[in-house]
């Protein structure tokens, strides 16, 4: 039977500015099942950073249910929520949010080090078992201004990974990339949610982006205007094959 991820019930979130409350969220209500890939998205003024901030447990709603992973984020003190948050998800963002002085093993080390129960040992274990998820066990020791774009995101990924987290999400994650590094990062997703059964949230304004996630939830002005299945899923590696060679459009981009 499969299992619920992600149930948001009802949900609503208010804030007061000044003396005028702004309704960001007005009654959202979905579910993300154990080993979806759903795309959320949503303009500017939506509500979808509002509903990041729920998702990623940094926020609570004024009224209505998120339960994570069965866990109602209501019932949970700010402690309890940073632990659940640290355990259950992890974050991939736009801006990678890597450690400047930090190598690329460290940083994927970051999230066990507040887990006490994980020892140095299986920790160095599993951040090099997360790289090498990613294709990066080889720039271990690089820093991140010795690694592309690409490679940074990639960081981010095994190190949104190392913990084993119920759920990845994803912020806007291939923002910052061009539309070939876009593809292998997207290729990626794919292959995590495809081969390893990760349940992926990617937030993101990108239609093309979205065509990649098996389901597409859109927010307008606080509500959900639509929820469908994509019938026709792209596959980024296809689309990332068809591109010039590299050598070529390095050729075509010279004056």
């Amino acid at each position: 039977m499969e299992k619920k991820i992600v149930e948001i019930e009802h949900l609503k979130r208010e804030f007061l500015v000044g003396s005028q409350v702004v309704r960001a969220l007005k009654g959202v209500s979905f579910s993300v099942m154990s080993g979806e890939f759903v795309t959320i998205m949503g303009a500017s003024g939506s509500g979808k950073t509002t509903l990041l901030n729920t998702l990623g447990c940094l926020d609570q709603p004024t009224s209505g249910t998120y339960r994570l992973d069965g866990v109602n984020i209501s019932d949970l003190s700010r402690n309890e929520l940073a632990r659940l948050r640290n355990l259950k998800i992890g974050f991939v963002f736009q801006s990678y949010n890597l450690l400047a002085r930090t190598t690329a093993l460290e940083n994927v080390e970051l999230p066990l080090l507040y887990n006490k129960a994980v020892k140095n040992r299986e920790r160095q274990e599993r951040a090099m078992a997360a790289l090498k998820s990613v294709g990066l066990e080889d720039r271990k020791d690089h820093l991140p201004n010795q690694l592309s774009g690409g490679q940074q995101q990639r960081v981010a990924i095994a190190r949104a990974l190392v913990n084993e987290p119920v759920m990845v999400l994803a912020d806007e994650a291939t923002g910052n990339l061009d539309s070939r590094t876009s593809y292998e990062i997207m290729s990626l997703m794919q292959d995590l949610n495809r081969e390893k059964g990760k349940t992926i949230v990617f937030v993101t304004h990108e239609p093309d982006i979205a065509s990649f996630s098996n389901r597409t939830i859109t927010l307008r002005d606080g509500v959900v205007i639509q929820d469908n299945q994509n019938p026709q899923v792209k596959t980024a590696r296809e689309m990332l094959d068809a591109l010039p060679p590299l050598e070529q459009y390095l050729e075509q981009e010279q004056p």
